[in-house]
């Protein structure tokens, strides 16, 4: 196994770790539960932004820090800009993030442990794979602050059934891991200390497949799935023609018909 390369400082707010073509985000605010801050929102795009543009990297798994995986947008720090203008920036910085984590082609896979609440569930929902922990508790909380989390409600509503998903975004109520699995919040749970083997194993299976139908079954997925069901199907059909045209493709389905391991140019 190669060794580990920290690309960011042990003293950022987002910690990276690169390492045989899966690269490791962790959320580096333990003390405050890894809340999303300013700081951490523009880490966050800026890091996806580049990882998007970088070939060698198969997938991303990401993590927190210390106790939890993520506790939400920083309160704190929101209570110090009392103006609308000032959240609807916020909450649309975050929004960008989120669609860039849809939109770069490698997987994005959460590793979650501890609370994921408001924001913190939204990033687990927004995720294409999440794995959690037995421990790991999920919640869309501002409920119980008087403020509806409408935002982490948008990947909540794609992922879950509509009557599942404003149970939780009208009652604030925490729902354990092994309740969000059922709820299609996340994939798998396993022990505690099974998840990070869990979660790399299932990074190394991704990264392990063809770039090429990585990258266009990401793209595709999330480019037809509001579509209508004719128009889905025609798009589709398109992608599946062109992915067709691909030599790693081509390499697969003659490797298939030959009964040899494929040969990856990866």
């Amino acid at each position: 196994m190669s060794t580990s390369v920290e690309n960011i400082s042990v003293e950022s707010v987002l910690l990276r770790r690169d390492e045989q073509g899966i690269t490791t985000l962790t959320l580096n605010r333990p003390n405050q539960f890894n809340a999303l801050s300013e700081q951490m929102l523009d880490a966050l795009q800026a890091t996806l932004d580049d990882i998007g543009r970088d070939d060698s990297v198969r997938a991303i798994i990401l993590a927190g820090a210390g106790k939890s995986f993520c506790g939400g947008h920083d309160l704190k720090e929101m209570r110090t800009h009392p103006d609308e203008e000032y959240y609807r920036y916020l909450f649309n910085k975050c929004g960008a993030m989120m669609l860039t984590m849809t939109q770069i082609p490698q997987p994005v896979i959460a590793r979650v442990h501890g609370i994921a609440t408001a924001a913190g569930c939204q990033l687990v929902a927004n995720a294409d794979l999440a794995v959690a922990s037995t421990d790991a508790t999920f919640a869309t909380s501002g409920i119980n602050l008087g403020l509806f989390c409408s935002t982490p409600g948008v990947p909540l509503s794609r992922n879950m059934l509509r009557k599942h998903a404003m149970e939780m975004l009208l009652t604030g109520e925490f729902v354990s891991a092994e309740r969000a699995a059922k709820l299609g919040l996340v994939n798998r749970v396993v022990e505690p200390d099974l998840l990070d083997n869990q979660v790399m194993t299932m990074a190394q299976h991704i990264a392990e497949r063809p770039a090429v139908a990585v990258r266009t079954g990401k793209q595709m997925f999330y480019k037809q799935i509001d579509k209508e069901l004719k128009e889905a199907y025609e798009f589709a059909a398109d992608v599946m023609a062109r992915n067709m045209m691909a030599s790693d493709t081509t390499e697969g389905i003659d490797a298939f018909i030959d009964k040899r391991e494929p040969a990856w140019k990866k």
